[in-house]
C-alpha cells in the first residue's frame, strides 16, 4: 500500500488582521500578478530553457541553436517567437543573418537565480 498523505490545513478561528491588512496593500493589481504567472509558464518548458541558457552564454542565430539543441528550425523559430513576445528575447540583423539575444539583465538575473536555486536543492 502506498503512503497516506497527511492533510495540512488551518484550524484557526482567529484572524490576524494587521497580517492581512498589509498584505492586501502590498498586494500588486491582479492583471500585474497574471502577467507574471504568464511569464512563469515560459520558463515551464525544457526546449524554451534550453534556448534561454545558450543566449545567456552567447547571442546566436536559429541555425545555431537548432544544431545546438538537435532540433529542427522552425521549431526553435517557433520557440523564439514566444520567448521574444514575452520580452525575454531580443534580436538583431547582420546582413541576412538574425541573431538572438537575451532581451536585458533582468532576464538573466531571473534565469541564474532559477540555476542557483536548483543546485542549492542538489547540494
Amino acid at each position: 500500500m502506498g503512503k497516506k498523505i497527511e492533510k495540512i490545513r488551518c484550524d484557526c478561528t482567529v484572524i490576524h488582521e494587521d497580517i492581512v491588512n498589509k498584505v492586501k496593500i502590498l498586494m500588486p493589481e491582479e492583471d500585474s500578478l497574471l502577467d507574471l504567472a504568464e511569464l512563469f509558464k515560459l520558463f515551464g518548458d525544457p526546449t524554451r530553457i534550453k534556448i534561454l541558457w545558450a543566449l545567456s552564454e552567447s547571442e546566436m542565430c536559429v541555425c545555431d541553436l537548432a544544431f545546438l539543441l538537435n532540433m529542427t528550425q522552425s521549431a526553435i523559430s517557433h520557440q523564439l517567437r514566444l520567448l521574444k513576445q514575452s520580452r525575454l528575447v531580443k534580436n538583431r540583423k547582420e546582413g541576412k543573418v538574425v541573431f538572438y539575444s537575451l532581451d536585458d539583465e533582468h532576464v538573466k538575473r531571473i534565469f541564474d537565480q532559477g540555476m542557483i536555486h536548483v543546485k542549492e536543492k542538489l547540494m
